[in-house]
């Protein structure tokens, strides 16, 4: 339980524990924040990590001075590429035992919501997936157990990775450092993953809805 707390509230209070580790770490804080990124989209036992409301927090404190935004929005976007990369070939050729030993993570509900996705938007869900938590995680893997075409997954994944990293990181650049969203930005975080979730809750009711009509008629 106190690993719990611990966790909601480095994830509540993102820009100021990325303030202390960047005073920590250094220039090692950009292999951390490499490697988280990486770790959410690349290993599809851990859709539980931050993503939209961290690269928000990351590009506010960059448009401090505190990180490069150059090398951030390079270097996230190639560990969110690349680890999306990772987690389609664990789908393709091991997704049987993956979704077997690690069931209790890589729930069931979760590979149905990201199938969902797929019959809905088609390979465009390896772009629209990365703004959506969970499934963000699901998809490339998802996409792996379907063997779709290396070729289209990979330039979707490219086009998706670099646009979520850019886009998230930016608006926290612009927006991250006004007074208002400074002093409110537990709440920011919390915005942004109600929002991030909002599709997903949409969808849901969109879907028992309709199961509800077909029952009736």
């Amino acid at each position: 339980m106190e690993f719990i707390i611990s966790a909601i509230d480095v994830v509540l209070h993102l820009e100021r524990y990325l303030d202390v580790w960047a005073a920590n770490y250094g220039v090692w804080m950009y292999a951390i924040l490499f490697i988280i990124i990486f770790a959410e989209t690349g290993l599809v036992i851990t859709p539980f990590l931050p993503g939209d409301s961290l690269l928000f927090a990351i590009g506010a404190i960059a448009a401090r001075g505190v990180l490069s935004l150059p090398i951030i929005l390079i270097g996230l976007s190639v560990a969110a590429v690349i680890g999306d990369a990772l987690n389609y070939s664990i789908g393709r050729f091991f997704g049987d035992f993956v979704t077997r030993k690690f069931s209790r993570i890589v729930k069931p509900q979760y590979i149905e919501k990201t199938h969902q996705f797929y019959e809905k938007y088609g390979t465009k869900t390896i772009v629209l997936a990365r703004f959506v938590p969970i499934v963000r995680t699901i998809a490339p893997f998802v996409a792996g157990i379907a063997k779709m075409r290396y070729r289209d997954f990979g330039l979707y994944n490219v086009v998706g990775g670099i646009f979520w990293i850019v886009s998230m990181t930016m608006a926290g650049y612009i927006f991250g450092n006004l007074e208002f969203i400074r002093k409110n930005f537990s709440l920011v975080v919390i915005g942004i993953v109600f929002i991030s979730v909002l599709p997903m809750v949409f969808e849901f009711f969109r879907i028992r809805a309709a199961a509800r009509a077909e029952n009736r008629s």
